[in-house]
């Protein structure tokens, strides 16, 4: 059993840094559809008013993340599992595994619309190719790529594509300082003056996919287990050495979860500001259709002739990674979702759980590329997408309540002060699901 991190400040930096992983993969999966659609979506109709929801909808939905990672590593239990224990109704499972239910579908045909736009790119960067035939072959590629169905290769496609949106991103936002498209620090005081703009649909779409989406939030227990936080806890013989083990892992955890959080948001911030100064200034509207080609503007008014070039690759890295690590994640959604449906008692280390969830995550692609040939709107798709995790974010931000107060142990449970922002953040995730529900409700009406 390797030990837990060591006792002095460096060695406990050396020592998490080494373990940074699932945020990795979450980063891969969050700067996405809401980052390159609907964050310069959002900047084009509103400019620079909503800076202050960007950040807010990154930094703010860290803390529940952080709890139910705390509650799969202090007790091995991933989130449908920590789901399903919710008290009240069950039919075969927990009432609230029926409302996730249709979220996750929504989920898994979102991927569909981010392979459209990814093959988008590729007929821009100069593929002959039907843009449906391209979305195919992304689909088996991606399915290939996850056929092994293991940790390792996950991180470390996502760590490249990571890096390289990243800098495409970074370098695009500095660049702009020297066009007319400049960002100024007016532009940044208006960011920051907590104005709520008359038509709000898209914005609460972009926070539910921003930052840590519902999906993320899903997804983040079950790599942190997969990278083998909770296995080092180890068993409770002893548990005097047994909380020591936790709460140096849970250390581990935290310094992932706000490693990512920085990330993404500074990268977030970055596409929100190239969306503000360029596509809200010139009038440009993020849709269905010329989606690719509109998004471009960004790039090539800070990099000229050669910002096509830059937002191409930009663009495919931060798609495919999305696609990529999306299916990944949602494999093992659904794998655990059978296993909890078909009432098994969950054994990670056996054979026919790691053949489900390798299966489970060939199959996420390839369905996700069948609804894209059905329904070619990717915009569309990602819009129900965010709309539907907004509405999830509600359920995840009381189980997360829910765990830290009934479920875990009292040793490890957090301070006052990580209590008063973890309420917090579960009250404005419930702001965010039930307006976006009471919208739902007023159109159908």
């Amino acid at each position: 059993m390797p030990s837990p991190p060591g006792t002095d400040a460096p060695r406990r930096l050396i020592d998490a840094l080494r373990y940074v992983g699932p945020g990795l993969i979450l980063t891969a999966g969050i700067v996405g559809t809401g980052e390159l659609v609907l964050t310069p979506r959002m900047a084009a109709e509103h400019g620079f008013s909503l800076l202050w929801l960007v950040v807010l909808g990154c930094v703010i939905k860290v803390f529940v993340q952080v709890e139910l990672g705390r509650y799969a590593v202090a007790t091995g239990t991933p989130t449908l599992r920590a789901m399903n224990d919710i008290p009240g109704p069950r039919l075969r499972v927990s009432w609230i595994l029926w409302i996730w239910l249709p979220v996750f579908i929504a989920m898994i045909s979102v991927v569909g619309g981010i392979l459209g736009a990814t093959a988008e790119v590729l007929r821009m960067a100069g593929v002959d190719m039907d843009r449906r035939m391209l979305a195919a072959i992304l689909g088996v590629l991606c399915a290939l790529l996850l056929g092994s169905g293991r940790y390792g290769v996950v991180e470390l496609v996502c760590t490249a594509l990571v890096a390289v949106f990243i800098f495409a991103t970074g370098f695009a936002v500095v660049a702009l300082q020297w066009t007319p498209f400049a960002v100024t620090w007016t532009n940044i005081a208006e960011g920051f003056a907590f104005e709520l703009p008359p038509n709000f649909a898209t914005a609460f779409a972009a926070f539910g996919l921003i930052g840590v989406g519902a999906a993320e939030l899903m997804y983040y227990p079950y790599w942190c287990l997969e990278k083998g936080y909770g296995q080092r806890v180890g068993p409770r013989t002893d548990r005097g050495v047994w909380l020591g083990r936790a709460r140096g892992w849970l250390r581990v955890m935290r310094v992932d979860a706000w490693s990512s959080m920085i990330v993404y948001t500074t990268s977030t911030v970055a596409f929100y500001l190239l969306g503000a100064a360029v596509l809200h200034a010139k009038g440009l509207e993020v849709a269905n259709q010329d989606l690719v080609q509109t998004l471009a503007h960004m790039y090539q008014e800070t990099f000229g002739s050669f910002g096509l070039v830059a937002f191409l690759v930009g663009a495919f890295a931060v798609l495919y990674s999305t696609a990529f690590a999306g299916s990944a994640s949602n494999g093992r959604l659904l794998a655990d979702a059978i296993g909890l449906w078909s009432r098994e008692t969950p054994d990670p280390d056996s054979d026919l759980h790691r053949r489900r969830v390798r299966w489970c995550s060939i199959a996420m692609p390839l369905y996700a590329t069948a609804v894209y040939l059905v329904l070619p709107q990717p915009v569309t798709l990602i819009l129900i997408n965010g709309i539907g995790q907004a509405i999830l974010l509600p359920f995840l931000g009381g189980l997360a309540l829910y765990l830290r107060y009934r479920r875990l142990e009292q040793e490890l449970r957090p301070g006052s002060l990580w209590t008063t922002f973890l309420w917090v953040s579960a009250s404005c995730m419930a702001c965010v699901g039930l307006w976006q529900l009471v919208q739902e409700i007023a159109r159908r009406l």
